[in-house]
């Protein structure tokens, strides 16, 4: 049975999204959450975020939660702790219905693990980010010609392989450099040696 917050505001509470073996969570639409406690123990595909307001809330994610698309919320003053991967945030895609109202702003990400999370149509400058061993590429799209020239170590072009498959509205992406050093056969610290050298780079 699908469980489903909508329409309505709820402020101080916890909502458990375990595995729910009979059907999905749905949060939205119309649904503001102020000061709560929201524990995800779901994949991504059991989780469905409509539009929503997350505001000062904590978002536990005790499950890694990939590929999920938080840009029909707006976020502001949350904090995240968790895996996440492959996920956006932000103002992007506006022109679909349901997306018009979604952004990010004074969210807390240092708790969290973040790999190929993209950020879009937002002040990156309001936002705490993971710490190495993640970080961060500011302005991806502008920066791409000049991240796929560098010499990395391991295979070539483990940063911006493809750039131009990111939406315009990306402002930033973060990484776990440990997963990218796997992935592309080096290791975090020959990572580290080059990302140092770069003024756009947060860690």
């Amino acid at each position: 049975m699908n469980v489903i917050y909508e329409d309505r505001e709820l402020a101080g509470e916890r909502l458990e999204l375990t595995d729910n073996k009979e059907g999905n969570y749905y949060l939205g639409p119309n649904l503001t959450l102020r000061r709560c406690t929201v524990v995800t123990r779901v994949s991504a595909g059991w989780l469905h975020i409509l539009p929503t307001r997350f505001i000062d809330c904590t978002i536990q994610v005790k499950q890694e939660l990939k590929h999920h698309d938080w840009s029909s919320a707006f976020l502001k003053g949350c904090r995240f702790t968790g895996r996440l991967t492959d996920c956006d945030f932000g103002h992007r895609l506006p022109h679909l219905p349901g997306r018009e109202n979604g952004g990010i702003e004074d969210c807390d990400f240092t708790e969290a693990r973040l790999q190929g999370c993209r950020f879009h149509s937002c002040d990156m400058r309001t936002l705490r980010l993971p710490p190495w061993p993640c970080f961060t590429i500011l302005n991806p799209l502008g920066r791409s010609q000049e991240l796929s020239s560098l010499k990395w170590p391991g295979r070539s072009d483990i940063i911006v392989a493809n750039p131009d498959m990111d939406p315009p509205s990306t402002v930033a992406v973060t990484y776990h450099a440990p997963t990218v050093a796997k992935r592309y056969g080096t290791t975090p610290e020959e990572l580290k040696s080059v990302l140092e050298k770069l003024d756009y780079i947060v860690y």
